[in-house]
């Protein structure tokens, strides 16, 4: 019953739309790239009066450009003014905690910032031994900022996963 309804909706006034489009004007499309060449060549033998005009100066515009002024200025931005005036301090960096620089290739860590593998292993602590990795500890040991190390604890947790027997079957033995 619903393709009734649809196909009778579709099909209203079919001839008068069809119509309508076939007598609308249509913009012509744009000329490929090698038949271009041919059609110039063509109109310019037939018009010679176009290769004139192309090649003609209009002084009306002309003096319309000549009394167009830009005057733009790029907005100074905070980085280039610190730049200018005073050198920068080099950043300070510190040294990966665990042994796992190695496995990443990284070097030294600036102040401020932690790595995965140290973000891991301070959520990994905190959730352990929440009495010890303290979020003051935290902030101390790695070098952040109080704020940062509380909405760090505060949002983020560790992956765990634990895999439970269903209730009423045996567990299967790992062999």
């Amino acid at each position: 019953m619903g393709a009734a309804v649809t196909r009778a909706i579709r099909n209203f006034n079919l001839e008068n739309r069809v119509e309508r489009e076939i007598s609308r004007m249509k913009p012509s499309p744009a000329p490929r790239h090698p038949s271009t060449k041919n059609l110039l060549r063509e109109q310019m033998s037939s018009h010679p009066e176009i290769k004139g005009e192309i090649a003609r100066k209009d002084d009306k515009l002309l003096s319309l450009l000549k009394d167009v002024y830009v005057d733009s200025k790029d907005p100074v931005s905070f980085v280039q003014v610190k730049d200018a005036g005073t050198p920068q301090k080099p950043k300070e960096f510190r040294l990966p905690k665990d042994h796992h620089s190695d496995m990443m290739n990284v070097n030294n860590i600036p102040k401020g910032k932690i790595s995965i593998v140290e973000a891991l292993t301070l959520l990994n602590n905190h959730k352990l031994y929440p009495d010890t990795w303290t979020a003051e500890k935290i902030a101390e040991e790695y070098h952040l900022e109080q704020q940062d190390v509380n909405s760090l604890l505060k949002y983020f947790v560790t992956f765990e996963v634990k895999i439970l027997p269903p209730e009423g079957k045996k567990a299967i033995q790992s062999k």
